[in-house]
Formats: structure tokens, sequence, C-alpha cells
């Protein structure tokens, strides 16, 4: 049996859950989000709990167990408190801000670049250095924030680039003086 998908998920009162034709929508004060549901994987919503259950013990079938309580679990916590990931800019004269609702980075190339973030994400920049991406959506946040990172990923040496707030760069050695 999943540990994770044998857990029931709690729905608070401010969210409504509903299941219709292998989707289950989830509707909360921040917005709406839906996640495929497997016919192999029985939802049952009952008590302000939802409970996941599979038929049998077929290899899919174990692996989805887990993975649907959990996509149900970031739906719910998405839609009342949002995700949000920092990340920081390290170089000199690297910088990013805002225009309107795109995003400006000069990160060291001859161009500065300019982002337009999907809909559903909200890009901010407290100051010149970092930048905060949130929405509902927990993948589309990650997602958003990876392509931004992947702009100017950190180099080893002195750690120059676009990194995650919590990511440690392992630092290299530069070169030795000869003799």
């Amino acid at each position: 049996m999943s540990r994770i998908g044998k857990k029931p998920v709690v729905i608070p009162s401010s969210v409504s859950v509903s299941i219709t034709e292998g989707q289950l929508k989830v509707k909360g004060p921040k917005g709406e989000l839906t996640s495929p549901v497997n016919p192999n994987i029985k939802v049952v919503i009952e008590n302000n709990e939802i409970t996941f259950t599979r038929d049998n013990d077929l290899k899919e079938n174990r692996s989805l167990h887990g993975l649907t309580r959990a996509l149900v679990q970031n739906n719910i916590i998405g839609v009342t408190e949002g995700f949000k990931k920092v990340l920081d800019i390290v170089g000199v004269g690297y910088k990013a801000e805002m225009k309107g609702e795109n995003l400006l980075l000069t990160i060291g190339y001859s161009h500065p670049i300019y982002f337009m973030p999907p809909e559903g994400i909200t890009l901010a920049t407290n100051t010149p250095t970092q930048i905060v991406i949130s929405g509902i959506d927990k993948q589309l946040v990650g997602q958003i924030s990876a392509k931004i990172r992947s702009f100017r990923e950190p180099e080893p040496y002195k750690g120059k680039g676009i990194k995650y707030s919590t990511e440690i760069i392992r630092r290299k050695a530069g070169k030795t003086a000869g003799k």
C-alpha cells in the first residue's frame, strides 16, 4: 500500500471539490485548478476528506496512487495559500526589473532579455537582484522559475548567474599560479 496514497486529504472550509469525468476540480479563494484522475484510482469525498484507493497492485496503479493524492493535495494548497519561489541574481552588473507585467533581465549578454510570464504567474522584483515567482499551480511556478534560471545558470568559479535562494553553489578552485 502506498504510504502517501493511503493518507486522506483534508478539505478546508473555504475550498470546494468536485469530480466529473476523470477530472477532479478544486475551487478556492485564489482560483480554480483541475487534476486528471486515472480510472483505476477510486476517489471518495466524505466528511471534508478525500480518500484514494486502487483496485489492484499492478505497478502502474501503485505509482498512480500516491501521485494522484499528491497532485490533489498540491491543488488544495495552491488555491488556499499559493506557491512562491525566489531567485537570486549574483554578478556585477546583473539585475532584473519589471516593465509592466514583463521581466527585463540584464545578465551579461550583449542584449537584455524580456520574459513575459504566462497567465496565472505573477513576477515581482523586491530588489534588483531578487525575483519572486508566485502562482497557484505548483508545477507551473517551478517550470517558470527553472526557465528564468536557465537564462544564466550559476557557474562554479565565482557563482555568477541566477540561482534559487535556497540553492548552494559548490565552488571550484581556480587555476593556481605557475612556479
